[in-house]
């Protein structure tokens, strides 16, 4: 049976609740356990795939195809453990269900109400699929005392009765302000942020106490004391320097052993940090550095980019450099070639992510105009792969009015709306004009590459699965006139007819992917475009 570990937030959001999350599985892993992170949202979003990334940061996506919080993507590059559907639940979805069933009559005339019927469904979701497991990590979303989070409280504290003593604890992080006026750390906020969970009827086992400062001993004891926790289980997290740094600097401070006392477990040996370590020292003492310019939408929130962003580094770290990312709005250098050039001529590489919509398109396609003609290294990711194939049929293949149908009627076509495709499960369709949450190509799909391709030679192989999330595709009717001016389409899906990768095999490194290759890496296993692709900017380096 799974043992379950429920983490909560207290005083004020963004006390990395999630890291802490994916660090303590990383540590448990590293001890030999069978681990899994589950994510409760609060909002009554189904999901977030319609949420602007300015009020939620980047959508991550599932192998399963499920849009979920981007949590879950610190969970898989911690932990290694691939998220599916069953990982993230929000409000919405518990209530769209709960209202399904009740439209068909499944509570047999009950009245239906936030407990039992909310409860239960949460409940439910939180238990289901963990028989293989030895720890399963559930974290809520937002602080004690949200109305919104209010019956996942409920849920939990019924669950810890439901499993049983020794089969679940609860762990609180929370916040300790240091006042610069006085000069000290203040617990009072963590005091009274415990006493409002334990009114809810559940009391922490574990806190885990965000300081800027070093947490003295008396302070803990502190903590302790009017918490009503052992000192050892109150747990200091102060700033790292990376947050792969974190697993060890949590270890340090005690927090692995402390979740095994509170189970009863006795904690032998020291887990196997080995591989978080040479991450350490590679970011530590890099041996040069690059900078890569990521003409983008939303690059004034960078949590729009946290998978890209982190898979950057990841390549960085297969390359022993460091990594300086170039954050450019594609709307600034719209219409001058100047400003494009000022922009990006500091830049060792070029990267156009995924986006939606036509604001910030044609600063992109100058960006690929740029990158193309100076021998820049590019990559086109999603959007970016499209924004290639735009302006290629420009500027090389002589189609002057080339564009997509995402931007309005077009007579050139060059990209446009899917609304049937082939997957594992057979034919998928959507309506053109149907709901936007859920309708696009979501998730992993298998792709064949050309023997002789450069993508070929980077996967070391011809078979790859990747994960996808749009709407829209390249026109394979464009195919002939685009390889004809240098854009070679080196993959594509198993049945031939959708486009997944186009190359230009007489540039230095030029790749579009229709898929999110960000998705899949990790510091451990960095995602092999990215590791290419900063490689290809370390050679730019010294060409400059």
């Amino acid at each position: 049976m799974a043992r379950f570990i429920f983490i909560t937030g207290g005083v004020v959001s963004s006390l990395g609740k999630g890291l802490m999350a994916a660090s303590l599985a990383a540590l448990l892993q590293a001890r030999g356990y069978r681990v899994r992170i589950r994510k409760f949202d609060p909002y009554l979003n189904v999901d977030p795939g319609t949420m602007s990334p300015y009020q939620h940061g980047e959508v991550y996506v599932t192998d399963d195809g499920a849009e979920t919080d981007l949590d879950l993507g610190h969970y898989e590059r911690f932990t290694g453990v691939a998220a599916r559907q069953s990982d993230n639940v929000t409000s919405g979805r518990i209530y769209q269900q709960i209202i399904q069933r009740e439209r068909r009559g499944d509570y047999l005339g009950a009245t239906v109400q936030v407990i039992p019927h909310v409860t239960d469904a949460i409940k439910a979701f939180a238990l289901a699929e963990t028989d293989d497991l030895d720890f399963v990590l559930c974290e809520i979303g937002g602080t004690v005392g949200d109305i919104e989070s209010l019956p996942f409280i409920e849920a939990i504290r019924q669950l810890r009765n439901d499993l049983g003593r020794g089969n679940s604890i609860s762990v609180h992080v929370t916040l300790v302000p240091y006042i610069a006026a006085a000069g000290e750390l203040k617990t009072k906020p963590t005091q009274h942020s415990v006493r409002e969970l334990a009114a809810l009827g559940v009391a922490p086992d574990v806190l885990v106490c965000r300081c800027e400062q070093p947490l003295p001993a008396s302070e803990r004891a502190k903590i302790a004391l009017f918490c009503n926790v052992p000192a050892a289980a109150v747990i200091p997290a102060l700033d790292a320097k990376s947050i792969y740094a974190v697993p060890a600097q949590y270890h340090a401070e005690g927090l692995d052993e402390a979740v095994l006392d509170a189970f009863g477990i006795a904690a032998e040996g020291k887990p196997d940090l080995s591989s978080w370590a040479d991450i350490t020292d590679r970011l530590t003492n890099p041996e040069g550095e690059v900078t890569v310019g990521v003409v983008g939408k939303y690059v004034g929130l960078q949590d729009a980019y946290k998978s890209l962003n982190e898979a950057l580094v990841h390549g960085g770290i297969a390359n022993r450099v460091k990594v300086n990312v170039r954050w450019i709005d594609a709307e600034v250098f719209e219409h001058d070639e100047a400003d494009v050039a000022a922009a990006l001529e500091p830049c060792h590489a070029i990267l156009v992510p995924g986006a939606f919509g036509e604001r910030g398109a044609e600063g992109k396609i100058a960006s690929v105009k740029f990158a193309r003609e100076r021998n820049v290294p590019y990559f086109g990711i999603c959007f970016g792969m499209q924004m290639a194939c735009i302006e290629g049929a420009r500027n090389l293949a002589g189609v002057a009015e080339a564009s997509s149908t995402e931007f309005g009627p077009t007579p050139e076509p060059v990209v446009g709306i899917i609304t049937e495709w082939m997957s594992a499960e057979g034919v998928q369709k959507r309506e053109a004009g149907g709901d936007l949450g859920g309708t696009m190509r979501l998730g992993a799909y298998d792709a064949k590459l050309a023997g002789n391709s450069v993508v070929a030679s980077i996967y070391g192989g011809t078979d790859i699965s990747e994960r996808h999330r749009h709407r829209y595709e390249v026109n394979t009717g464009y195919r002939e006139r685009l390889e004809q001016g240098g854009l070679v389409f080196s993959g594509m899906s198993p049945d031939g007819m959708l486009p997944e990768i186009v190359e230009r095999p007489d540039h230095p490194w030029f790749v579009g992917v229709q898929f999110h290759p960000e998705l899949k890496s990790k510091p451990f296993d960095p995602h092999p475009l990215f590791a290419s692709f900063i490689a290809a900017a370390v050679r730019q380096s010294r060409l400059v």
